[in-house]
């Protein structure tokens, strides 16, 4: 395949989401497997709800995931004299007319229809009006809209990469603004106009747009665009309850999950499989290997189902795939921001070396470690963990072993292995280990607790363990 180019056209009104994330993913793979380009369209029409700060954050986020576009991005609020100079054509061509009615006007009809068992939608009122009667609107000081005149019979109907052939009924679409009555270009137009001009060869999206794909094909066809973009509509994101994936269902802006600690690549292999998979059923896979065999013919119309459980897992194993020196910098943002001054980068380094095996977020990493890097008067001791201390069996003389025991052994990891010294005390390690994690780590439960003893020093651990000792009180 030859001469690809798509585009991924994000609304500004909001954070990049996992959604648009996985359409502009699967876009950016296409181009990619087929040497093709992709490019950046801001549809930013909506010039009440559109900002420049989502705008940034859009590219930022893209950025972030590491989906470089092709050439400058194209904002579509610098081209409205091209969108209304397609829409006078269209006026001029009898393709469309001025529309004087009010959006309180339109309701109201469309709710006189429902109560008389019509189908609502735009009853075409302004369609025929007279050139006098339209200049008598317009000299009463009307809004006036732009409508794009639908065929009153026929079919529409495209052949879409994932869905197949897909048809409506033309009397089944109403005349569509195209023109709003603030003088701003509606979607459909914008959408038209710019496909056909920045010759768009393959248009992939949600499904969510497979409606509006019969209007744009109609402008395409009026404005005289020889040839159509081949489309291919992407399947439904759905979170547990199978509803479409909203913030109810957890976190679903990317900026979220980079918040959170996950990484981008780890991030988009998961996208990818959202509605695609590769013809072995891999599942981890690095972006190069995607690339390598991504293609749109095996994306399914089923909706794909978000699983927060399944995205932890795949960050998890991407990072395990990292070499330690990598993955502590990915983490040492998060560190910086922890621990502060407070940061040994070698003590850190060692610490993300521990963490790697069972860690499944970056910030999960910082977190674990931060015990390192706190004061040994200011660790707190979770309150559970705490109570799990307390209620250790022997847990006096637990401390009290340790305590010998580290003082004068060799600082080795082998040397401060502490099961032998409970097997002497007649005590099994994972009923007894808990109560020293707990006074070291500030938790019950964390890195590998023999490492960190290490990696904490003699000085310190003997420290903490002896707070938790006087905290206990004496033998009762």
């Amino acid at each position: 395949m030859t001469d690809v180019r798509v585009r991924f056209s994000p609304a500004p009104t909001g954070f990049l989401h996992v959604g648009g994330a996985r359409t502009a993913l699967f876009n950016w793979l296409f181009a990619r497997h087929h040497g093709g380009e992709f490019l950046l369209r801001i549809e930013d029409t909506d010039v009440a709800r559109s900002r420049q700060e989502w705008v940034d954050g859009i590219q930022h986020t893209l950025e972030w995931l590491g989906l470089h576009w092709d050439g400058e991005p194209v904002l579509q609020s610098t081209r409205f004299d091209r969108y209304l100079e397609a829409a006078d054509h269209l006026v001029k061509a009898g393709r469309a007319y001025e529309c004087f009615c009010t959006e309180d006007e339109v309701k109201a009809r469309n709710e006189e229809a429902l109560a008389a068992g019509r189908t609502p939608g735009y009853d075409g009122r302004c369609r025929s009006l007279d050139p006098a009667r339209r200049a008598s609107l317009a000299a009463e000081g009307r809004p006036r809209s732009i409508r794009f005149r639908t065929p009153d019979s026929g079919t529409s109907g495209f052949d879409d990469m994932v869905r197949g052939p897909v048809s409506v009924e033309w009397p089944t679409i109403h005349d569509f603004v195209i023109v709003r009555s603030n003088g701003t270009p509606v979607f459909f137009l914008a959408n038209a106009v710019d496909d056909a001009d920045m010759e768009i060869s393959h248009v992939v999206r949600g499904e969510d747009l497979i409606d509006s794909t019969h209007r744009v094909l109609a402008l395409r066809e009026a404005l005289g665009h020889a040839g159509r973009p081949k489309y291919a509509h992407l399947p439904l994101l759905v979170g547990a309850d199978r509803g479409k994936l909203s913030k109810r269902h957890g976190a679903v802006a990317l900026e979220d999950f980079r918040d959170s600690g996950y990484l981008p690549h780890a991030l988009l292999n998961y996208l990818a499989l959202l509605g695609w998979a590769p013809d072995d059923d891999r599942e981890v896979m690095s972006i190069d290997e995607i690339v390598a065999v991504f293609d749109l013919d095996r994306v399914t119309h089923s909706p794909a189902f978000f699983d927060y459980q399944k995205l932890d897992w795949m960050n998890g194993e991407h990072i395990r795939r990292l070499q330690v020196h990598e993955l502590a910098a990915d983490v040492l943002p998060f560190a910086r921001e922890r621990y502060g001054e407070r940061l040994d980068v070698r003590v850190f380094e060692a610490a993300v070396g521990l963490a790697r095996e069972r860690a499944t977020t970056l910030v999960q990493i910082a977190d674990q470690a931060e015990f390192l890097f706190v004061a040994d008067g200011d660790l707190v001791v979770a309150d559970t963990s705490w109570d799990r201390l307390v209620a250790t069996e022997r847990v006096r003389e637990i401390l009290d072993a340790v305590i010998a025991h580290l003082e004068k052994c060799e600082w080795t990891v082998e040397a401060i292995d502490l099961r032998p010294l409970l097997e002497t005390l007649g005590l099994k390690a994972r009923k007894a280990l808990p109560a020293v994690y707990a006074a070291i780590e500030g938790s019950h439960a964390g890195l590998p607790l023999f490492d960190s003893i290490h990696l904490l020093g003699r000085g310190s651990a003997v420290a903490r363990l002896t707070a938790a000792r006087e905290r206990l009180g004496p033998d009762r």
